[in-house]
């Protein structure tokens, strides 16, 4: 066995040390070969210690009985808290070239990541149903750890890692720790492009600052103005639906803000991550929502040819039913289906839905993109409707009439906005290592709170005019908003 080692590592693991893009299909198809040829041999090594270390493999075999624990080669550290059946046997075996020769393909075909760990071959002759490695990393700039095993009957034998039985429980600067319920061969595979990087980070802390500031002053010109609006059915549920879309983007702002510093450690707590995780959800959901009831809201207005329909208490308990309601149904189920199986929150980077394991981001990606295709099949009706009403229709009321093109240009602008923002959050994980992708989605989500102030209140001409009579020109310097109207 020892010669065995000696003779096939020097002949595939040295003289590859550095050819991860120079290797070719064949060598890699023959160190895949060689890797389960070990795996074969390790299972039929008679139960006696061994210790046999070369320039590039070290194999270590030892008794325990209950629980195992050892380092090996200050590389990767192993533990077995429990195993049954007395006596036995664990077979260690690490590669300090193998991960130059393996290919970094996983169970999708891809080869974005790289290798970022030793590979550790893992053989007991007891049955061992929960595995620790803890792993680490030979660069510590890369991010996204996934752990992962060689499956050899990947790509019709050619093999390929696999994330099946394996989970990450956490990451450090300089270490990654995994837990899986089989024996084989493992490592770490890392994205060599992580998105998480200072200017991204710039961008997002800093927009989120705006976007926070720019909401609490549409929430202080709404409070002062609050009792001049309410003379008008269709302006007073317009603010109403602006107030609870600044409300719930600020919720979920300062949520994101509290994620981001409990994640910002080397271990985010999970209790504290998943109640993060749940608000950050609902609410970013409500404020779609509450779009979607501004948008009905219009649709409603413009087709009743402003008739007497539904009352006004009546309009606030669907819009609030919507706009709070259909996201806690929404969020609700989806803890519900997924906390369970630990597949709630993403594993790695911050508070969020997670993406890999349940899809769970699908919960707040859906409906948020249906809700804005819904609001642009609104918009393109109403538009249609009042144009034709432009000409017959000379008695409507001029304040109704000006609440309505208010929700429309509103609508017209913050639903591309939305649109673009969470289509590019779709991107992210289409293509998440696209630096330029992250970095777009970051800024036009960051910023949305600013958007909401200028066109949900400060480019309405009442507004204007209502704040100028409270002398608010101390709180948000206006006079510009004039000549900017005059563009929409």
């Amino acid at each position: 066995m020892c010669r065995l080692l000696f003779t096939q590592s020097n002949i595939f693991l040295p003289f590859n040390s550095g050819c991860p893009n120079n290797c070719s299909a064949n060598n890699k198809s023959v160190s895949s070969q060689f890797l389960q040829s070990l795996e074969n041999i390790t299972r039929r090594l008679i139960n006696s210690s061994a210790d046999i270390n070369t320039s590039s493999v070290l194999l270590k075999k030892t008794a325990f009985n209950n629980t195992f624990n050892a380092s090996f080669d200050s590389s990767v550290e192993i533990k077995i808290p429990e195993a049954y059946g007395g006596e036995k046997f664990i077979t260690v075996i690490t590669f300090k070239s193998m991960d130059n020769v393996l290919p970094a393909r996983d169970q999708t075909n891809s080869t974005l990541e790289v290798i970022n760990g030793r590979v550790v071959l893992v053989q007991s002759s007891g049955s061992i149903k929960n595995i620790s490695l803890t792993f680490n990393t030979i660069n510590n700039n890369l991010e996204d750890p996934q752990c992962v095993f060689w499956n050899f009957s990947l790509f019709t034998g050619l093999g390929g890692w696999d994330d099946g039985g394996c989970e990450l429980v956490s990451k450090t600067n300089e270490t990654v720790t995994c837990t899986c319920d089989h024996l084989t061969s493992f490592s770490i595979l890392m994205s060599p492009n992580s998105p998480d990087d200072p200017v991204l980070k710039y961008i997002t802390y800093v927009g989120v600052g705006i976007s926070i500031g720019s909401l609490v002053i549409c929430l202080i010109i709404e409070a002062v103005i609050w009792r001049k609006i309410r003379r008008n059915n269709t302006s007073y549920l317009r603010h109403v639906s602006i107030v609870n879309i600044a409300v719930s983007l600020l919720i979920a702002d300062i949520w994101f803000i509290v994620g981001a510093a409990i994640s910002d450690g080397k271990e985010k707590p999970l209790p504290a991550c998943t109640a993060v995780t749940f608000f950050i959800h609902f609410f970013y959901l409500a404020l779609f929502f509450w779009m979607l009831a501004s948008g009905l809201l219009l649709l409603y207005r413009t087709v009743s040819v402003f008739d007497v329909g539904l009352s006004k208490k009546s309009m606030l308990a669907i819009g609030f039913s919507l706009g709070y309601g259909a996201p806690l149904i929404i969020v609700i189920i989806t803890i519900s289906v997924t906390a369970h199986k630990l597949t709630y929150i993403r594993q790695d980077g911050g508070c969020w839905l997670d993406w890999d394991k349940s899809k769970a981001l699908l919960a707040f990606v859906i409906p948020a993109l249906m809700i804005v295709l819904i609001n642009l099949i609104i918009l393109l009706v109403v538009l249609y409707k009042m144009l034709r009403r432009r000409a017959v229709v000379d008695t409507a009321q001029a304040a109704e009439r000006h609440a309505l093109v208010v929700i429309a240009r509103t609508l017209a602008v913050l639903t591309p906005l939305f649109g673009l923002t969470w289509g590019l959050g779709v991107g992210t994980m289409a293509v998440p290592y696209n630096r330029g992708t992250h970095i777009s989605f970051a800024f036009f989500n960051s910023l949305q709170g600013f958007f909401i102030l200028v066109f949900g209140t400060l480019l309405d001409k009442k507004v204007r005019m209502s704040t100028s009579k409270c002398n608010l020109h101390g709180i948000f310097y206006l006079y510009w908003i004039d000549n900017v109207n005059m563009l929409f």
